[in-house]
């Protein structure tokens, strides 16, 4: 049995040096969903900012404790149409989010580990960290997992 692949970009503009740019590299970002079979979603930021926002905690690479704010990935899969909650039964429980971001960053999640019916690993999709834009190094998205 193969399962089917969902995939997830986050396709970002060049990152810029000058922190007076930041605000319209963050409206230009993209967050695009594709499947196997080459069907996408896009989201820009305005499109982001229409599902529900969450706050969460996690710490950087040295040991700091940030609050990011952004959108569960879950939601944003949800609204790409993929398989979430109840509907996850059977063979979708094989199914798997491979998330590409610009920088080369890569990782891969379960959709079963992504629904609080079965698991409850929090993943979002964050646009500001205490309360302020990203800035160029860490943005204008970033996909924070709080556990991890």
């Amino acid at each position: 049995m193969q399962a089917r692949k969902w995939i997830i970009t986050l396709t970002l503009v060049a990152a810029v040096a000058a922190d007076a740019q930041m605000s319209t590299l963050v409206q230009q970002a993209r967050l695009v969903v594709k499947n196997i079979d080459g069907q996408t979603l896009t989201l820009g930021t305005q499109d982001l900012a229409k599902l529900p926002q969450l706050k969460t905690n996690a710490k950087d690479h040295d040991g700091k404790t940030n609050e990011y704010t952004g959108v569960r990935l879950r939601d944003v899969l949800t609204q790409a149409g993929i398989v979430t909650g109840m509907a996850l039964r059977g063979k979708d429980m094989a199914d798997y989010v491979v998330v590409d971001a610009a920088d080369g960053y890569r990782v891969v999640f379960s959709l079963a580990e992504l629904d609080p019916d079965i698991a409850n690993t929090q993943v979002i999709i964050a646009e500001s960290m205490n309360g302020q834009p990203l800035g160029p190094k860490e943005g204008p998205l970033r996909l924070v997992v709080p556990e991890d």
